[in-house]
C-alpha cells in the first residue's frame, strides 16, 4: 500500500466507530482505536481494535460476507475501511462484549463531514 496514513506513530482513540454491512445495517464499536507504526523500510502501517457485542457481529455476518469499518477520529478525520481483516471473540451470548481486532486490506477512504453525517443517518444500528 502506498503512503496513505496521515498520522505519526501512536495510538489514536476514535470518537465513533461502526462495523457496516452493504445493506447499511451496522454494529457500534466501543473503545475503538487505531495504532499507527512504522515497519521495515520506513513504511507506515495501521492496525486497530475495539470492543463489540459479539451477537451483533454474528447477526451482520449471517447475511453478509464483507463488512466495512467506519472510523471517526474527530474533526475532518473520518474514514471508511473497505473489507478489512476482522478477528473477534467466539462468544455468542447476547450480553457479552469482547475484543475485536482489525487490519486494512486496502487504503482507507476519507469521508468529508457532510457525507459522513449523511452516512450515519442511513445506518441501521442493531
Amino acid at each position: 500500500m502506498k503512503e496513505w496514513i496521515p498520522f505519526e506513530d501512536a495510538t489514536y482513540m476514535t470518537e465513533r466507530a461502526f462495523v457496516v454491512a452493504p445493506d447499511q445495517s451496522a454494529a457500534a464499536l466501543q473503545q475503538a482505536y487505531i495504532t499507527v507504526y512504522t515497519g521495515k523500510g520506513g513504511k507506515r502501517y495501521l492496525k486497530g481494535g475495539a470492543q463489540v457485542r459479539n451477537i451483533l457481529l454474528v447477526e451482520l455476518l449471517e447475511e453478509n460476507e464483507d463488512l466495512d469499518l467506519i472510523l471517526d477520529l474527530g474533526g475532518e478525520f473520518k474514514y471508511r475501511l473497505a473489507t478489512p481483516k476482522i478477528n473477534a471473540g467466539k462468544v455468542f451470548a447476547a450480553d457479552v462484549t469482547s475484543s475485536l481486532t482489525f487490519s486494512p486490506t486496502a487504503p482507507w477512504h476519507q469521508i468529508p463531514e457532510p457525507e459522513f453525517d449523511a452516512l450515519l443517518n442511513q445506518l441501521k444500528v442493531l
